[in-house]
């Protein structure tokens, strides 16, 4: 079941969503529009490695904006810090970015019940597009979880993308043992 913009606010009040900053003008029917922060990421090298840490570059989207282009994975993150107590929060892309030809997630769609950070974006696109920080760029959907949640994701021993940021997170991938 997906929470309805009623619903969504009674979480709020309740104390199981947190939405900062929050603008009822963001809410929609049954979702949250979520913001382009103002600092992007792209990988040093081109060549990644999932066993080794893979360094990041800043990138500080200046006002005039920043065109993006193809064949680059480039990490964003929203404006909105968001926690999701009782719920499975999924991002996805707005129609209006996914029309311009941009992706927000390559695969990373669902948080976990228990995330409280902001969201790192894995943003791409099909062809050059300038992009501005504050432009809408997705949209929160909370699903109901059935069942009692035993672990939480803030709870666990290790999680890797806890650590409250402005700025976009890296892959962790190599903290991994495989």
């Amino acid at each position: 079941m997906i929470l309805s913009d009623q619903g969504i606010l009674e979480e709020i009040d309740k104390g199981t969503i947190l939405i900062e900053p929050f603008r009822a003008d963001c809410l929609g029917t049954n979702s949250y529009d979520v913001h382009l922060g103002k600092y992007l990421a792209v990988y040093k090298d081109r060549q990644l490695d999932a066993k080794k840490h893979n360094e990041i570059e800043e990138i500080v989207i200046p006002e005039e904006g920043l065109v993006i282009q193809p064949n680059t994975l480039y990490l964003g993150v929203t404006e909105e810090y968001t926690e999701t107590h009782a719920h499975v929060p999924f991002l996805e892309g707005k129609s209006s970015t996914g029309r311009l030809g941009i992706d927000i997630h390559a695969t990373a769609g669902k948080g976990d019940v228990g995330y409280c950070n902001t969201w790192t974006l894995e943003i791409s696109c099909i062809q050059p597009v300038r992009i501005y920080a504050g432009m809408p760029i997705g949209q929160l959907i909370y699903f109901a979880v059935d069942g009692e949640v035993a672990n939480p994701y803030h709870s666990k021993k290790n999680p890797k993308y806890s650590s409250r940021t402005l700025r976009p997170i890296e892959s962790m991938m190599w903290k991994n043992k495989f």
